[in-house]
């Protein structure tokens, strides 16, 4: 059977030694790769920059869409005014393509796994808001900016509570897990439709899902860092299979 294709949206950076304009190069991180590639799937990287007639068309060729972590969403996305403390590193080029895959996704019912950057683009995309600084905006909050200046890229820097019966807990296999823990904004308002069902201690959101779709999930960490962890394997691994199975269904059941 063919593997299912995954799609997951560019960056931007610098190359920082070519002569040419900052933000030249456009890429994804190799763990995010290697992760679905580890369960089962062929990745892609979309580029930023489509228009929309042929983001779609990517969309509609695609079995899975996995939009991974980054910079912070432009508050403008959500009609606020920038926080003091929102990053430098906001692209508002990126924040319209992986808004309007995220909406394709709801909308066909496409397969999607949002890391950490990527829950609060989903939520933005289905009309939420975001905590725009965590430390300044979250009274007695536990420290979630565990950056790699810190500590390692899979440092376990806190427990989340799953709610139990949710897809959530389910793919995980249990209603607790310890997380990395990257990010200084967070979902606020909640989009209508999402459902809430993961929280850090301090109450942080930390997973959302939506109820009648195939397959879509939110989390705040970071599991492709997790893979040696077998309940953030099986977040892949779940993802993946989804994806396949749209795959099989589209095709009437054949394999190939």
């Amino acid at each position: 059977m063919l593997k299912p294709l995954i799609g997951l949206t560019a960056e931007r950076w610098s190359s920082g030694y070519l002569p040419l304009p900052d933000q030249d190069v456009q890429g994804v991180l190799r763990t995010y790769v290697e992760a679905l590639r580890g369960a089962g799937a062929l990745p892609v990287i979309i580029p930023l920059g489509l228009t929309e007639e042929d983001r779609q068309a990517l969309a509609a060729r695609l079995d899975g869409l996995l939009l991974p972590g980054g910079g912070d969403v432009d508050p403008a996305a959500y009609g606020e005014a920038p926080h003091p403390k929102l990053s430098d590193d906001v692209d508002p080029l990126r924040d319209a393509l992986e808004i309007g895959l995220a909406r394709d996704a709801v909308a066909s019912g496409l397969p999607l796994l949002a890391v950490c950057r990527g829950i609060q683009v989903l939520n933005v995309a289905l009309g939420g808001t975001l905590i725009q600084d965590i430390p300044s905006q979250v009274p007695g909050a536990v420290r979630h900016s565990f950056f790699l200046r810190d500590a390692p890229r899979e440092h376990l820097a806190h427990a989340v509570q799953v709610a139990e019966g949710s897809r959530l807990a389910d793919v995980l296999g249990t209603p607790i897990v310890r997380v990395n823990s990257r990010h200084h904004q967070a979902v606020r308002d909640v989009a209508s439709g999402l459902e809430v069902v993961a929280h850090a201690p301090d109450g942080v959101i930390e997973g959302v899902e939506l109820p009648g779709h195939p397959f879509l999930l939110g989390v705040q960490w970071h599991p492709e860092n997790l893979q040696a962890l077998p309940e953030m394997k099986r977040l892949f691994v779940g993802f993946v299979e989804a994806a396949a199975n749209g795959k099989r269904e589209e095709r009437g059941g054949r394999s190939e």
